[in-house]
């Protein structure tokens, strides 16, 4: 099984660390190859995603992705931010289908921002197309109309064949849990969001064992804070899926502990945590290193074949946590507070 490692920046190569000691731990034969990405690839060769690295993106059967950017980076052009290499990865490889779970482990349930009986249970799972709508459409751009004024314009598309293959997935994806999907729009509005629902519709005819509902983008957002544990699988395009899935997160108690997969047609992926690199706490040890010891768990598990090997890391996290592990981004009383590294120490003690 080979890897690609993109640590990227800021706190991308701490947490990569531990998420690569915990797979040595497995001692699984993993081959893997580091390769700069982000600010750091612009820095090794002027580019945030180098033709080097996305050859071995490509060769690779799986990449782990630490995060990117940095506020050194923030003036450059648009073309050459770190955030252009995530969403040239998504292009490159096909990554169109991405897995947000958004699951409340009972020890922390209390570090919620919500009251712990709203949260308290909570398992669903955002599936967000990562390939289409207005983050790719086309026209787009910033030009001087009539008036002297500059108008900013962006376009949503989506066609038919992009939202029938993650209808499938998501549907997919329900087979797997409780047979639930909430498809999110806005077709009371957007005919780009009528095609979507007439779609979803369409497929799913085929899982008839699957109970489906519509729901939209507002008030999804409502309910998310509202009654959460309504959700089981939730599927949404681009956009959507990108504001929801963070609204998400935060029902954990914190962003730090929340991994994601990119899927590919066929289960090739890119498996990163969902917070940013956070320039502000590198090199403190005090990053969270959870969320990506997790996604190595979802890289098991969903491109390499390899579900026992993610239980075990699922439940050594589940250990560390029940012993009172916290790191500082997990703000309870009476917790034992540790670095990054301690708590990769305490998840390898668990393997």
């Amino acid at each position: 099984m080979k890897i690609a490692v993109l640590p990227g920046d800021g706190i991308g190569s701490e947490i990569m660390a531990q998420a690569l000691r915990v797979l040595d731990r497995l001692g699984l034969p993993i081959e893997r190859q580091e390769a700069p990405v982000g600010g750091a690839g612009y820095d090794a060769a002027g580019d945030p995603l180098p033709e080097a690295t996305l050859a071995l993106a490509r060769e690779a059967d799986a990449i782990l992705f630490g995060a990117v950017g940095g506020w050194k980076y923030d003036t450059l052009p648009r073309a050459k931010r770190p955030e252009q290499a995530i969403l040239g990865l998504r292009k490159h490889l096909g990554l169109f289908a991405n897995l947000r779970p958004a699951q409340v482990y009972e020890e922390l349930a209390g570090a919620s921002a919500l009251k712990p009986e709203v949260v308290a249970g909570l398992d669903i799972l955002i599936l967000r197309e990562l390939t289409g709508d207005i983050y790719f459409g086309q026209p787009r751009g910033i030009q001087t109309i009539a008036d002297g004024q500059r108008e900013g314009f962006d376009t949503m598309r989506y066609t038919e064949s992009e939202i029938r293959r993650i209808a499938h997935t998501g549907f997919q994806a329900a087979m797997k849990r409780g047979r639930k999907l909430c498809s999110v729009d806005k077709a009371n509005v957007l005919e780009t969001s009528q095609l979507w629902r007439d779609v979803v519709i369409e497929v799913a005819r085929e899982y008839p064992q699957v109970e489906l509902s519509h729901m939209y983008v507002d008030n999804c957002a409502m309910q998310l804070v509202r009654a959460p544990k309504q959700f089981d699988v939730i599927v949404t395009g681009n956009m959507f899926g990108d504001i929801l899935s963070d609204e998400a997160s935060m029902l954990t108690g914190s962003i730090g502990m929340l991994p994601s997969a990119s899927l590919d047609a066929n289960n090739k992926g890119l498996y990163e945590p969902i917070h940013g690199s956070a320039p502000d706490i590198a090199g403190k040890d005090i990053a969270n290193p959870l969320a990506t010891i997790l996604s190595a768990a979802m890289m098991l598990r969903y491109s390499l074949d390899q579900a026992a090997a993610a239980d075990r890391i699922e439940a050594a996290v589940k250990t560390v946590l029940k012993q009172g592990y916290r790191t500082a981004d997990i703000h309870e009383a009476g917790a034992k507070k540790v670095g990054t590294r301690e708590m990769g120490d305490a998840v390898v003690a668990a393997l």
